[in-house]
């Protein structure tokens, strides 16, 4: 597994027991990558884990990227055995139910924001001094199209995604001088679990089923389709390419139109 873009690059990825995040760690994987990688959902961590390429460098850990001394920890470890993170995929994440901002619990609110806001913040806060000390790195924080428009039923997310972006464009200004990029990717739908349950109560609340939900969905977007999952984790790739050394800063679109108009 010593060839590809990422030969012997240490890539951790979190939330990659599906989703954008496990299609990812078979690409890297593919790519000659050794990957960090953790999930709150064990079984389906070790699961996503044996199917990647016979002969892949990986150490895999249960993490809830919260928790500031488990985030911490699992840094930790993984540099003791695969070596310090050469590009970082802050990948996790988790929705919200449908609803106006009005009615949308507070429980509700900090929940979403603790992980996809805060789990970031402590991703980056225990990923950059080790990048520091080496003067280079790479990180890609997944943050969404929702992160750069208005959301309705939404507003928690949305709240949470621009907060990553904003995140993202103020590390990248620290950084920079140490040859450190950061960027934030802003995928709109695509086939994952977390959209297929957004979908799901979207059918539910309009008497219709997934497929009608998907509909509604596609209609506002000028290509008149959803991403694939692949579509998404090519951008990734290219995100984080070693080749690709001279942009950060940047919240990279990926939505098929939908925040052009």
């Amino acid at each position: 597994m010593a060839e590809g873009r990422f030969a012997n690059k240490v890539v951790m990825i979190t939330g990659a027991a599906g989703g954008f995040g496990a299609a990812a760690a078979r690409r890297f994987a593919e790519e000659g990558a050794k990957l960090v990688l953790s999930d709150l959902d064990k079984r389906g961590l070790e699961a996503m884990a044996s199917k990647l390429p016979t002969g892949s460098q990986v150490f895999r850990q249960g993490v809830d990227i919260k928790c500031e001394k488990q985030v911490m920890s699992h840094i930790e470890q993984s540099a003791e055995m695969l070596g310090d993170i050469d590009i970082a995929i802050n990948n996790a994440g988790i929705g919200q139910s449908l609803a106006p901002l009005q009615a949308t619990e507070e429980a509700e609110f900090d929940r979403v924001m603790a992980v996809n806001a805060k789990g970031v913040f402590l991703c980056m806060k225990h990923q950059l001094p080790r990048m520091i000390a080496r003067r280079g790195g790479t990180i890609l924080n997944l943050a969404s199209a929702a992160g750069l428009v208005g959301s309705g039923h939404l507003a928690a997310y949305a709240a949470s995604k621009h907060a990553v972006i904003g995140l993202t464009r103020s590390a990248a200004d620290e950084v920079a001088r140490y040859g450190i990029r950061v960027n934030a990717l802003c995928p709109s739908f695509a086939p994952t679990e977390l959209f297929n349950e957004m979908a799901d109560e979207m059918a539910g609340k309009h008497g219709t089923d997934r497929q009608g939900a998907y509909d509604r969905v596609t209609a506002r977007i000028p290509m008149r389709r959803v991403a694939t999952v692949d579509e998404v984790v090519q951008a990734m790739l290219w995100a984080c390419d070693p080749a690709n050394s001279f942009m950060t800063g940047q919240a990279i679109s990926i939505d098929g139109g939908l925040t052009a108009v």
